[in-house]
Formats: C-alpha cells, sequence, structure tokens
C-alpha cells in the first residue's frame, strides 16, 4: 500500500483529523440511491471505480448499500488513538464499514471492534455513552474545515494537500516539498 511504502522511506508523523463526511445522515443510516438522489450519479459506475481503486491499494471493499453516521465511530477512534495499540482501530473501522457494510454509528458494532482489538470495552462504553470525546472531534471538523478538506481521503504536510487516492510519488512528492 501507498501510504505503508510512504512511511517506510520518510518515516512521517500522521496524524488523523475526522471529518464531517455526511453528518446529517440519520442514526438508522441512509441507502447511497437516497444519498445521491436527484444528482446525477450513476452507482453501479461509482461502485466499480471504487472498487478498482481500493484494489490498487491492495484493499478490499465491500459491495455497501448503505452510508451510516460516522460522528460516535470518529469520537471512540479518537479516544482508542489514547492507548496501546489504538491506533489500529482506523483500518478496523475503515474493513467495518467500507468491506462489510455495517453500521459504524451503532455502539454494539463500535464495542464488537474494541474486543477485537483489545481495547478496554467497559472504558469504550463508557466513551461512548459520555460523548467524552465529542469536544475532541468538534476540533477536529473544524481544523478540516480550516485545511479546506472537503473529501477523504485528503493528505496534508505543512498547509499542503493533495486529495484523493493519488499515485505514490505524488505523495512523495507532498513529503518532499515540505
Amino acid at each position: 500500500m501507498r501510504i505503508e511504502k510512504l512511511a517506510s522511506a520518510y518515516d512521517p508523523r500522521v496524524v488523523w483529523t475526522h471529518f464531517p463526511l455526511h453528518p446529517e445522515t440519520p442514526p438508522e443510516g441512509i441507502s447511497l440511491e437516497q444519498l445521491f438522489a436527484g444528482r446525477g450519479y450513476d452507482l453501479e459506475a461509482m461502485k466499480a471505480r471504487m472498487t478498482q481503486l481500493m484494489a490498487a491499494e491492495g484493499l478490499p471493499y465491500g459491495d455497501r448499500s448503505m452510508t451510516f453516521n460516522s460522528r460516535l465511530a470518529q469520537e471512540l477512534a479518537t479516544w482508542a488513538e489514547t492507548r496501546d495499540g489504538g491506533a489500529a482501530i482506523h483500518d478496523r473501522l475503515f474493513r467495518a464499514y467500507f468491506v462489510d457494510g455495517k453500521d459504524i454509528g451503532d455502539p454494539e458494532a463500535l464495542l464488537e471492534i474494541v474486543r477485537d482489538l483489545g481495547l478496554d470495552e467497559s472504558e469504550a462504553r463508557e466513551v461512548l455513552s459520555s460523548r467524552s470525546f465529542r469536544a475532541q472531534v468538534d476540533e477536529h471538523w473544524a481544523r478540516s474545515r480550516e485545511l479546506g478538506i472537503t473529501a477523504v481521503p485528503t493528505f496534508v504536510i505543512d498547509g499542503q494537500g493533495v486529495v484523493g487516492a493519488q499515485p505514490y510519488e505524488v505523495l512523495e512528492q507532498l513529503v518532499l516539498a515540505t
């Protein structure tokens, strides 16, 4: 994968910044057809393109039909990053959402990920129920707006950025330019 190659070559400090992608999504989620209704998108073509992009990165991609609100997942991920081994939650959330089609706004689905990672489930449950990382995610959202982020993934170094699944050489140039 390009990011791992970049990390091994240059050892950049990675800071995850959460982004409010479709924050208006209701807790029960909505179908992709509803999300893109009236916007002229060919959903099957979009899915085929995503499958190709993910395959080029060596990543799996499922045939999801729903989108879910990711706010709770972002709060839990912010907490997990403060725990040993917790950064692995990002890959697990990706797989749950984009491969398995799970509702990452569902606390029980999130707690399943926590258990799989060996993180403290009772602590995670408290984080989710108290929303104790809400303010930090609000700060992430504000930072993403300040950086002009409008899509994911976006890679930013010292105020310079690129959006989307970029070739390795583009990401390398971003690192070398800073």
